[in-house]
């Protein structure tokens, strides 16, 4: 491969980290860098980031992957020719337009702070919890942004103020990227994708536009709001002042659909990215599929403003990897996230012990904001080895949980699920431990990817459909995904799995 090829860039901002990963022509990486930043804890179960923060991490993220891929005989600057975004979902914040601050820190996806703001809306809309699931997917939950929105408005002076003066400008992190890298308060452009704008409860999901009946009832007003887009067409150029400017900005997903297409999952196919939490989406192709057991319907990805929309079934997980930090940061039982695997290893079964990691609550498929961790079945006999492979264990059970009811929801034919295939991704999925348990309690086998960093390569994909670099046949060749991959095949029998699983469920 010439080195002065053609190169597609890659703004993953996640909820821990930003990263910025630059691929070529055949979409392989050449040059990365990620930096993490704070995470603020105001009070119990409050989660924010602070917008410029991120924008910094962004903007020293690319920086530093320029360089790298530069000094590797790469000519970025010549071959660049767009940049996708991907980034952490339902993350709330709202700035003014005339000066670009933020009004307030970002309130975080798994922050619960709006508990009593949920409980109202029940209590006064007419369809209770599921008021608005007919037009967005979506229960009335602490998890989605309009839900933030209305705390923002109702409590913070300088929200309200702005919202006044016809000031605020609302956003997802998205939103809020692209507005700074299009030129902030000198143009920029306030767009978001049809993947964020699903997971705000305010987009209908037939039409792709923002629900009137549902702004009405919320008392949002729509100037706030930012234009929908779909998730592959060009948006515009990265502005002076940043790194790659010019280079236009042409794909946005939310990181669980950008990894979707980073996996190349077309209809009847699932993948689960194992992160601070899990996030499981089966593509159900271009019908919205209702659920009957607790899953969300959203968007899996709209390729081209004229392409088809394609729709997901969903399931979150609160607390998965956030339940190995926890391990590390709160009871200091392993140093690094990684020497879980071994200290579970330690011990061949979890001596009994069952863990329910509800920090913040649960989410698909029971959504009890209510509900709080426990831990059951610990005797005399248990060790700190016995606590590690229960956490582990925890975060495949909840896996197996939503994918249960998948199979329901989407009408799949039971007798075909021993060829039902779970592609992940993820840095979880490093912990060989942790995939041969989720393909042993599924009872499917579980496929890793070569290249796990699929929600960065899924932004990449679109972009690059975008421009014209990549066409759907080579995002969707499932073979070259399939290349080198590691697949964990179901080892466990039957009677002790069941024996398992009905304990996991007695601990729930």
């Amino acid at each position: 491969m010439s080195k002065e090829d053609v190169f597609i860039g890659a703004i993953d901002q996640g909820t821990s980290s930003s990263r910025f990963i630059i691929y070529d022509k055949s979409a392989q990486p050449i040059g990365s860098h990620q930096v993490e930043f704070t995470q603020f804890y105001p009070q119990a179960g409050w989660v924010e980031h602070n917008p410029m923060e991120i924008l910094e991490s962004v903007k020293v993220c690319i920086t530093k992957a320029v360089d790298k891929a530069t000094a590797n005989g790469f000519n970025v600057d010549k071959g660049l020719k767009a940049i996708g975004l991907t980034n952490q979902r339902e993350t709330t914040l709202v700035w003014s337009k005339s000066t670009g601050a933020p009004l307030h820190n970002a309130l975080v996806w798994m922050d619960v702070r709006t508990t009593s703001v949920c409980r109202r809306l029940e209590k006064e809309l007419s369809g209770g919890r599921t008021h608005f699931v007919e037009s967005c997917g979506l229960p009335i939950s602490t998890y989605f942004s309009a839900m933030k929105l209305l705390w923002l408005m109702e409590n913070v002076d300088a929200v309200k103020e702005a919202i006044k003066k016809k000031d605020a400008l609302f956003g997802t992190i998205d939103t809020w990227l692209i507005w700074n890298l299009t030129g902030g308060v000198k143009g920029g452009l306030h767009v978001t994708d049809a993947s964020n704008a699903s997971r705000t409860m305010l987009m209908n999901l037939k039409t792709l536009n923002w629900d009137e009946s549902t702004l009405k009832a919320l008392q949002i007003p729509a100037e706030i709001l930012p234009k929908i887009i779909s998730n592959s067409e060009i948006i515009g150029n990265v502005s002076s002042g940043w790194p790659v400017a010019g280079i236009p900005i042409a794909g946005c997903l939310g990181d669980q659909h950008a990894a979707m297409l980073g996996q190349a999952c077309r209809k009847g196919e699932a993948k689960s990215t194992y992160g601070t939490g899990a996030f499981i989406l089966l593509n159900t192709g271009e019908g919205v599929v209702k659920s009957n057991h607790g899953l969300l319907s959203t968007i899996a990805y709209k390729l081209g403003p004229n392409a088809p929309t394609n729709y997901a079934l969903e399931g979150s997980v609160a607390i998965a990897g956030a339940a190995v930090q926890w391990l590390r940061d709160g009871l200091g039982l392993i140093t690094t996230a990684k020497d879980i695997e071994a200290l579970a290893l330690e011990v061949e079964s979890n001596g009994g012990v069952y863990f329910v990691p509800a920090f913040n609550g649960l989410f698909a498929p029971w959504w009890r904001d209510d509900a709080r961790g426990v831990c059951i079945g610990i005797t005399r006999y248990t060790s700190k080895a016995h606590i590690a492979r229960a956490v582990l264990e925890s975060i495949c059970f909840q896996v197996k949980d939503v994918i249960d009811s998948m199979h329901k929801d989407s009408g799949a034919d039971q007798s075909k699920k021993d060829e039902f295939l779970l592609r992940v991704d993820g840095g979880a999925t490093v912990n060989n431990l942790l995939m041969q348990t989720q393909a042993d309690l599924l009872a499917t086998s579980v496929i890793r990817p070569a290249d796990i960093e699929t929600t960065a390569l899924g932004a990449a994909y679109a972009a690059g459909l975008a421009v014209g670099i990549w066409k759907e046949d080579f995002v969707f060749d499932s073979k070259d995904l399939l290349k080198n991959a590691s697949v964990f095949r179901p080892l466990m029998v039957e009677e002790i799995r069941k024996k398992k699983v009905d304990s996991w469920g007695k601990a729930e």
